[in-house]
């Protein structure tokens, strides 16, 4: 199993799990933004784990749509690190995956393919 796939397998498992926490309990807004950027997160994954897969993907590409997402994930760990994120926190967050979206988008359908 590839390090993309399990990466992928284990985003995916943490954001059903979160998913499943919210549906048991009434969800408050920051329960609900914790569980969209988790799905987001393991949704961006998945695309870098298919382009990769596909061939759109060079290695170096993917290593590097990697990299920007443990950068965005860890500052999503920062910003719930005191317990409360605020909704500047969650909107530099977005914008950071956002950008990520972007760069994955525009890498996967560029010219250059894995051999």
């Amino acid at each position: 199993m590839t390090r993309s796939t399990r990466q992928f397998l284990l985003a995916a498992a943490g954001a059903l799990f979160a998913t499943g926490a919210l549906m048991a309990q009434g969800a408050t807004p920051t329960q609900k933004r914790e569980a969209h950027e988790a799905r987001r997160d393991a949704r961006q994954q998945a695309r870098i784990a298919q382009g990769e897969k596909s061939g759109q993907l060079t290695p170096r590409e993917a290593a590097r749509m990697e990299r920007q997402q443990a950068r965005t994930d860890k500052a999503e760990a920062k910003a719930a690190a005191d317990g409360k994120v605020t909704k500047q926190e969650a909107r530099h967050i977005n914008r950071m995956q956002n950008r990520d979206s972007r760069h994955i988008r525009r890498q996967k359908h560029d010219a250059q393919t894995a051999k």
